[in-house]
């Protein structure tokens, strides 16, 4: 498996929360390693073979508030041949019309680069109405509901890092 990089924004911890977890599961600090959005640049990606885009979506479908600061950066981000996958999370029961927007805002600034996007995560089981953050009837990523499934996360953390393990090699 190839170097990965999770970069994530996070305000109230839910975040950092899932992609700690996400780090564990991937094999920890060996193999995965976290990077704060808040003091990361550009170059940043340059120390990764394959990347995580972890965000929250705040308010009515708005990036969380270090990734609105950073999202510029990813236009001079050297992305060619990295496999990107995405993480998002929200609250569907009280945004169902912008669930994970987040993940689609960061998505369209780097569609156009040379990427290989994995770990697309099917809707089912997800109350919303709709989302930036779908592709071909799919998340970009993985979709974590804090609010309404804290339940469910584990497992889908789990289901989701052995899915995108084979790919981000």
């Amino acid at each position: 498996m190839g170097k990965i990089g999770i970069f994530y924004g996070s305000t109230e911890g839910n975040t950092e929360r899932v992609v700690t977890k996400i780090q564990e599961k991937l094999g920890g600090e060996g193999v995965a390693e976290l990077v704060n959005v808040e003091s990361a640049s550009a170059e940043d990606f340059d120390s990764y073979d394959n990347v995580i885009l972890a965000s929250s979506t705040w308010e009515i479908g708005e990036l969380q508030e270090d990734w609105d600061n950073f999202i510029d950066e990813l236009e001079d981000a050297d992305f060619d041949g990295k496999k990107v996958a995405f993480v998002g999370t929200g609250d569907a029961d009280g945004y169902p019309d912008t669930f994970l927007d987040a993940m689609g805002l960061i998505y369209e600034k780097i569609e156009d680069k040379d990427i290989t996007l994995v770990g697309l995560w099917p809707t089912d089981g997800y109350n919303f109405e709709d989302s930036k953050g779908l592709k071909d009837g799919k998340f970009l990523g993985l979709a974590i509901d804090e609010d309404n499934q804290a339940n469910l996360t584990d497992e889908r953390v789990a289901k989701w890092v052995e899915m995108i393990k084979p790919e981000m090699v």
